[in-house]
């Protein structure tokens, strides 16, 4: 009875070691067609080079708690609940660490989730795409590529043209309202 029950155990530890050998070599295969599909293999944070650097003291002063969660921590701030979410007016989201243009108001649309959300950002290069595997899932990064903060999630749920669903942190945004033309007096010399 006891070699029987040990051929059993033998059986059932190689196909554990099987289904968990194959379930690692399917992660790493998704991870590989991610990273061939435009997405980097790290932000210029850890790559060590980001255009612009701060101290991190100096953001801690000038930040809000949660704009330095978000952008410095790789934080997340609570659905519907930040300021640009339900922005609609003309003009440009740009970072809130270092000012680059990373979004126009006419890519953004209201997907629902509860995050400003964009089809596409203002110039190629702008965002920098990398993988992240955290919280047990693979999804793509989205950091401004000046800085290196941490701006969101980019999804493959998007609508025309691009396909593509920008999620993005009110927290890791500033707007930069378009200010309307205005007329100039003619001056009068007297």
């Amino acid at each position: 009875m006891w070699p029987a029950f040990s051929k059993v155990s033998n059986v059932f530890t190689w196909v554990t070691l099987l289904f968990y050998l194959f379930s690692f070599l399917s992660v790493q295969v998704s991870v590989s067609v991610e990273l061939q599909e435009g997405t980097q293999t790290g932000t210029c944070k850890q790559l060590g080079n980001c255009k612009m650097s701060f101290d991190k003291e100096e953001l801690k002063k000038r930040l809000t708690p949660i704009q330095y969660e978000v952008t410095q921590e790789k934080g997340t701030e609570r659905p519907f609940t930040g300021e640009l979410n339900d922005e609609t007016r003309p003009g440009l989201y740009k970072c809130v660490v270092c000012g680059a243009e990373l979004f126009k108001s006419e890519t953004k649309f209201d997907a629902g989730c509860g995050w400003p959300s964009f089809y596409d950002q203002t110039d190629e290069g702008a965002v920098t795409m990398t993988e992240d595997s955290s919280l047990g899932m693979i999804r793509t990064e989205t950091t401004c590529s000046k800085c290196g903060a941490h701006l969101g999630h980019v999804f493959d749920d998007g609508p025309k043209p691009t396909g593509q669903r920008f999620c993005i942190n009110s927290a890791s945004l500033k707007f930069d309202p378009k200010k309307s033309a205005k007329k100039e007096e003619p001056k009068s010399e007297l």
